[in-house]
């Protein structure tokens, strides 16, 4: 009961903190370890191309390149995101980011495709938590006024890792000092991770974790050192402080479930759209160099995607954020899969990334509102980690599906997929935008 009491303190104190530079701080700090979970995967799509220049490569192997990072990224969510309830988010923070940066180095010298593949996979471990640990930190930490924005600023600092790959790889085509280019890139990302995780080392342990978890103590000396940076909460005397929502095992039974709906199929939009492009246009006669600029133009739809999302999230309920994104994805996907033309190919590609991007931010933000504070990295990091799987599985299976029924078949599949989605977030999501994190 009394730690019920403290965390109702502390969540109140830290939604009326004033908006202030230390807020724009950790929303930088985080996003900058969301930019190398990003990378990583987008550099899949693009190993898939360029390894073939130094190693023969299958079709098979190219679909194993791009779903490694995945099935290692499940892994370490499954591992991992329920640690950060018992050990904290900041602990795992750490963890996360050191291991990522010393993995990524080792598969910069792979000595075949093997090994590669199997540091990759570890790579991918090391990541699994990083964005669950993103959504659960800054939305315990951030204003619930401006919670949704400031979440979405910081994805859309990750989300700049995907051109920035883009640009990279189509560089990356040679050999600098002898080194092939692509292993620069792994060396690149790892001293990049090093770097972040040096300035992260100073993170702030979340407060509402830590009143949570019976820490009362801690929590009261980690918000007084955040109040000294922001002022004092600002005094609301009309407003009590929310309650914690009350148990509800049948509410929050609704939620895992809508959880797992939308991380297993949020996946079909995001990942399978952008992974599978570059060889679907291989497929329809387009030669590597329209594949490589295809992909770096319209990796440019990530963060214009994101910014997209900034404007509109606290404009608008989440769950209606949702629907409209999940439904533009699957139009402007189905436009892309029957495409013939390159310039119809481009402009449905960065529509179809601006519509996943928008409907992948809302979602890691929408997550964080539908669980309380004591479990909420292992309630969200679970279906995650099933994100992860189908995230690994759906280019072997698509690269299949693209032989038997071209890409215009592929992609009105995925639509329908999509749809499904959507009935399931109407049917079953609730009203989250500028209510308390722990009174919903």
């Amino acid at each position: 009961m009394r730690n019920n009491v403290v965390a109702s303190t502390v969540a109140d104190r830290l939604d009326r903190l004033p908006l202030s530079r230390w807020h724009r701080r950790m929303v930088v700090l985080i996003g900058l370890g969301a930019f190398f979970s990003f990378f990583e995967v987008a550099l899949g799509s693009f190993f898939s191309v360029l390894l073939g220049a130094q190693w023969t490569l299958t079709t098979v192997d190219r679909s194993l390149i791009v779903g490694s990072v995945f099935l290692g990224e499940m892994a370490g969510s499954l591992l991992l995101a329920p640690l950060a309830d018992r050990l904290g988010r900041r602990t795992m923070f750490q963890i996360n980011l050191i291991a990522y940066a010393a993995l990524s180095l080792a598969a910069a010298f792979s000595p075949n495709l093997a090994v590669f593949l199997v540091l990759r996979v570890l790579t991918g471990v090391g990541l699994g938590a990083e964005l669950t640990l993103v959504d659960t930190y800054l939305s315990e930490l951030l204003p619930a006024r401006r919670r949704g924005r400031y979440i979405a600023w910081s994805y859309t600092l990750g989300l700049t890792a995907a051109p920035v790959a883009g640009i990279l790889a189509k560089s990356a085509t040679g050999a600098v000092l002898g080194v092939a280019g692509w292993r620069w890139l792994l060396i690149l990302a790892a001293g990049g991770g090093f770097v972040v995780w040096l300035s992260r080392r100073r993170l702030p342990e979340s407060p509402r974790w830590l009143a949570a978890t019976g820490r009362a103590a801690g929590a009261e000396r980690v918000l007084a050192a955040i109040e000294q940076e922001t002022g004092p909460p600002v005094e609301q005397p009309a407003q009590a402080a929310a309650a914690p929502a009350p148990p509800d095992p049948g509410r929050y039974r609704r939620r895992a479930l809508l959880m797992w709906l939308m991380w297993l199929l949020t996946p079909v939009g995001f990942y399978a759209f952008a992974s599978i492009a570059p060889i679907v246009l291989l497929a329809k006669g387009f030669d590597l160099a329209h594949s490589l600029t295809y992909a770096a133009l319209t990796a440019l739809g990530y963060p214009l995607g994101s910014l997209v999302s900034v404007g509109l999230t606290e404009r608008f309920e989440r769950r209606t954020l949702v629907i409209a994104s999940t439904l533009a994805a699957a139009v402007f996907g189905i436009a892309f899969g029957f495409g013939t033309n390159l310039g119809v190919l481009i402009g449905a590609g960065v529509a179809t990334t601006v519509s996943t991007v928008v409907q992948s931010n809302v979602v890691h933000i929408y997550q964080t509102e539908l669980f309380r504070t004591a479990n909420r990295s292992t309630a969200i990091g679970l279906p995650y980690a099933a994100s992860r799987l189908v995230s690994a599985v759906l280019p072997i299976v698509a690269v299949a599906l693209l032989a038997s029924i071209g890409a215009g078949g592929l992609y009105l599949g995925c639509a329908l997929l999509l749809f499904l989605m959507v009935v399931a977030v109407g049917v079953l999501g609730p009203r989250t935008n500028n209510r308390p994190l722990d009174a919903i």
